[in-house]
């Protein structure tokens, strides 16, 4: 039988057997022709030297980041305006820039800041948008992002997800020696330290949630943002928690015998819908009211079911199942009842479902030609398209505009995760400085 992703062999494996982590973002291919823009460095008007942080520069990050802009470089702009009247159009035709950014970083009292800009259109000689976002010190980062995400979906009709953050696991390996013992004596032994982390979609403010010697595994965002499930090894055995990310807390919900593993949430944040093998020692697929603890089963049978993920509805989860010889994705009511419908049918192998944000599509690994690979699958019509192009890739994950993936894939010897457009056009490789970084989930857009 053929064997599932490497994540859940590991889950399969470990049941019967705060440093700060940065990471790397490099534009491995964009769109042929990216949109020339100049975001100019915004004036300052408050006590000190500056701002907390220097707002063009993030935005101007943001945007190039994206793969669809290319800003100007500021030593290259024939004038830096701060205010509409200061803005001659003809120098900016001039340097083939097709939108204008301007703005001002206002400190209206202690560590209290208002970031105004505006967006023109350079070539029609308008402007296109005007707005004041608040900031304070604090989030002060967070507040440019915002910025950001404003004029990127001004700029392109698409929310950005700028200000939205990514939750990943670390492995850093080091070698210890035995007490007693002097180096050269005996061979050192590696130990492993698991991290789950979250950080600005960016790689900026990375947050050490959790961290373990034993594995961490499949972080699931909730619904509103601000819990994450995940499975840990922390007692030797998998078991499943929910760590409330502003109250520091968490709540195990799962340590029944056997698996627990790949907790994904429902549409209203009150249920998970699980992969737990139990008495029988068959991985199925449940749902578990977080509330009162009640399971319903939804699979049965001799077929490993595993890797959930809801409807946008709430009524039917999405799985990797082997029911056919091999696994492929299926669909079963999330109430219980009825019977799964096969979903992928293309090639041997489609595992790790995920549902795009507008529903019409799920991700998948997918094998192509025996590499292991993101694509995604049309649901209406059932046609699948590869967007990747490593071989050992897994773990995809929407970002809640529906626009692109992360993942996580290999480069060498580390792990390292990519992003990819769902129109296979604008490639990403995100790389940690310190060991792997695996397990990728992106947030849903900030409930405030």
């Amino acid at each position: 039988m053929r064997h599932f992703l490497p994540a859940l062999i590991a889950l399969l494996v470990a049941v019967s057997g705060p440093a700060r982590a940065e990471l790397q973002i490099e534009i491995t291919q964009g769109v042929d022709k990216a949109l020339p823009i100049a975001v100019v460095p915004f004036g300052w008007e408050g006590t000190g030297s500056g701002p907390p942080l220097d707002a063009a520069a993030v935005v101007a990050a943001d945007l190039a980041r994206s793969g669809r802009f290319a800003p100007l470089e500021r030593r290259d702009m024939l004038q830096k305006p701060t205010t509409p009247a200061e803005v001659k159009f003809d120098d900016w035709r001039m340097q083939a820039a097709e939108s204008l950014i301007i703005g001002r970083v206002l400190q209206t009292a202690p560590d209290q800041y208002e970031i105004q800009f505006q967006v023109f259109d350079v070539l029609r000689g308008e402007q296109l948008l005007s707005y004041r976002q608040p900031a304070t010190a604090a989030e002060f980062r967070r507040s440019c992002h915002r910025v950001a995400d404003l004029i990127y979906e001004q700029l392109t009709g698409l929310r950005g997800v700028f200000s939205t953050r990514i939750a990943y696991v670390t492995v850093v390996r080091s070698q210890a020696q035995p007490q007693g013992q002097s180096q050269g004596q005996s061979q050192a032994s590696v130990r492993s330290s698991y991290r789950l982390v979250i950080a600005d979609a960016d790689g900026e403010n990375p947050r050490v949630i959790m961290e373990s010697r034993e594995p961490i595994m499949s972080p699931a965002w909730s619904p509103d943002g601000r819990s994450l499930a995940y499975v840990s090894f922390e007692a030797r055995r998998s078991e499943i928690y929910v760590q409330d990310l502003r109250a520091g807390t968490r709540k195990r919900v799962s340590a029944r015998p056997g698996v627990n593993g790949a907790p994904a949430w429902s549409p209203d944040g009150k249920m998970l819908a699980l992969a737990l093998s139990r008495q029988d020692g068959n991985l199925d697929i449940y749902t578990l009211d977080i509330a009162t603890q009640v399971l319903t089963r939804l699979t049965s049978g001799p077929a490993i079911d595993t890797e959930p993920s809801w409807s946008l509805d709430g009524q039917q989860i999405y799985y990797t199942s082997d029911a056919a010889g091999g696994p492929q994705v299926y669909r079963i009511a999330a109430g219980g009842g009825g019977s799964p419908q096969r979903v992928t049918f293309e090639g041997p192998y489609n595992a790790r479902p995920r549902l795009a944000p507008d529903g019409k599509q799920i991700a998948v690994v997918h094998n192509d030609r025996g590499n292991y690979r993101i694509a995604v699958v049309d649901l209406a019509r059932a046609a699948t398209q590869v967007l990747s192009n490593g071989r050992l890739d897994e773990s995809p994950s929407f970002a809640p505009n529906g626009e692109m993936l992360i993942y996580a894939t290999r480069e060498g010897s580390r792990g390292v995760l990519a992003t990819v457009s769902t129109n296979g056009r604008i490639k990403q490789r995100i790389s940690a400085l310190e060991g792997d970084v695996r397990e990728p989930a992106w947030s849903p857009f900030p409930s405030n």
